[in-house]
């Protein structure tokens, strides 16, 4: 069996220019977590009211919030594609393959964890990612049902409910002894050890989150990936951009209102108070935040494809091709800002620099991205997946 990457001579910009664009937007949102935790961190925003810190919140919920994951999660699927199609017109069996690619990327999830931080989605995408290959003989026809179906089916939390307490699981315990000053401590203060086990303590309990939330978006996204992948629309995305933009434009026109509107003024309204009713919207707000991830990538291409701009987006392509490595160093970079093992800034940063500081770090990665690549071929956690999925030695050194 011959299996071969993708020489670098043969990647696709864009989807390079995709995937820096993707991790921008991801750390953006995660520093606001690393800044203050799910535990508290409604209590913790509330104490910011000036106009500049408001600004920023409205800035995080109108274009930042489940934009950005939806989009890695649609090139993943596609990355997966890609490769299935390569190993096929060679020949060989996939089905082994993804299953060392997949259990490698399980355990940098793990590593990622129980290290850095406890908001890892690569473990999540590892699991998803064997879901996914066993969708490789469906028809394109299923694939976009379960797409949208995985996307739009409303009941996952009670599916959830219901299978923790057949299995006796509490997600809500983990954390029940433990107030925001405890957090506060532990993180500014503690030992690393300390802040290992708070790490587990907090993804135990975000496990909800995890699979009633995030995962099913992931796979609808890694699906709608594997079918685009299939189809080789990577081959004439020019092509293929101009074709959809009239139905993209509707779409981002109708979900976008629907945004604002939920924002400003449906939430306000005594209907939604009403269980059922506030599900509903909130579904609809989700759908319509995905929606705009998409219009993301179509805007993206557009302007890569038709316009002089394009030039502003090249340097994103270098932090695209090391995406697993820039992934992790940003969790390594929150892990020095907000706790012990650093500065200890935990709770520490207003709305509005926590998006100034996201902003001076994606420059540094887009800086240090394009020194790395001026003497190597991958990203050094690109290169071992790489060695260790093909379980082969490959030239690091240009």
């Amino acid at each position: 069996m011959n299996q071969q990457p993708t020489p670098v001579t043969d990647r696709i910009e864009l989807l390079d220019v995709y995937r820096g664009f993707a991790i921008m937007g991801i750390f953006v949102v995660n520093i606001v977590i690393m800044n203050s935790t799910f535990l508290n961190q409604d209590v913790f925003l509330s104490h910011y009211t000036s106009v500049i810190d408001q600004a920023a919140q409205r800035i995080l919920q109108l274009f930042f919030y489940t934009k950005f994951f939806p989009i890695f999660s649609l090139l993943f699927g596609l990355g997966i594609a890609m490769q299935a199609l390569k190993l096929l017109e060679k020949d060989a069996s996939s089905s082994r393959f993804f299953r060392r690619r997949m259990t490698l990327l399980f355990l940098i999830g793990v590593i990622h964890i129980l290290f850095l931080w406890s908001g890892d989605v690569v473990h999540l995408y590892a699991i998803l990612g064997l879901l996914t290959t066993w969708c490789l003989r469906l028809s394109d026809g299923w694939l976009i049902v379960l797409s949208i179906g995985l996307l739009i089916f409303p009941f996952y939390d009670w599916i959830l409910e219901l299978f923790f307490s057949v299995v006796h699981f509490d997600p809500g315990s983990y954390l029940s002894d433990l107030t925001g000053k405890d957090v506060n401590r532990i993180i500014r203060h503690g030992s690393y050890m300390d802040g290992a086990k708070l790490r587990v303590l907090e993804y135990l309990s975000n496990i909800p989150m995890l699979f009633g939330f995030l995962a099913p978006i992931a796979l609808s996204m890694f699906l709608l990936g594997l079918y685009l992948g299939r189809n080789r629309i990577y081959e004439r995305l020019d092509r293929y951009l101009e074709r959809i933009k009239r139905p993209v434009l509707w779409i981002a026109l109708f979900t976008n209102l629907y945004r604002l509107c939920f924002l400003f003024v449906l939430t306000k309204w005594s209907i939604y108070e009403i269980e059922v009713v506030r599900s509903t919207m909130v579904k609809l707000m989700v759908i319509s935040d995905v929606a705009m991830g998409l219009f993301y990538l179509w805007l993206l291409g557009w302007i890569w494809y038709h316009s002089s701009w394009s030039t502003l987006l090249q340097p994103l392509k270098h932090v695209g091709r090391m995406a697993l490595t820039n992934y992790i160093l940003q969790s390594l970079i929150g892990l020095i800002l907000f706790s012990s093992m650093g500065l200890s800034l935990y709770e520490s940063m207003s709305p509005s620099i926590c998006l100034l500081v996201a902003i001076v770090v994606f420059t540094f990665q887009v800086v240090l991205s394009k020194i790395w690549l001026n003497y190597f071929r991958y990203g050094p956690l690109e290169w071992i997946w790489r060695c260790l999925s093909y379980g082969k030695w490959f030239a690091l050194l240009k």
